[in-house]
């Protein structure tokens, strides 16, 4: 009966070391850093590095644009005020297709009397 009892441990123990050595492949392959998931955790952890840099570069243009704007901005009021007294003064210029009438002189106007009292 020991003999059976130590041929089991033994038997156990041999299918431990078996699974123990496949488990140990399965996570070399897993940590690879070319196939595994270890090559995907390098290659998103330089994506990361990558798209951190070009949001802090699209931050400092969208700054940048936003004050050109803000300029472009003032100036276009100044012109629009500026613009709205010329065509507040245009309303005092004649007509250029109905220019005035010559002014004519007035002519005496007769009238005739008729010899009756």
């Amino acid at each position: 009966m020991e003999l059976i009892a130590d041929g089991l441990l033994v038997a156990g123990a041999l299918g431990a070391v078996f699974y123990c050595f496949v488990l140990a492949r399965r996570l070399a392959r897993f940590n690879d850093l070319e196939n595994g998931v270890g090559g995907a955790v390098a290659v998103l952890s330089g994506q990361v590095n990558d798209l951190t840099k070009t949001l802090k570069r699209a931050q400092a243009t969208a700054s940048e644009s936003s004050a050109s704007l803000e300029s472009l901005t003032e100036r276009a009021e100044g012109v629009a005020k500026r613009l709205e007294l010329l065509v507040a003064s245009m309303h005092d210029l004649p007509d250029p297709q109905h220019p005035p009438a010559p002014e004519q002189e007035a002519q005496p106007v007769f009238t005739r009397r008729t010899g009756t009292k």
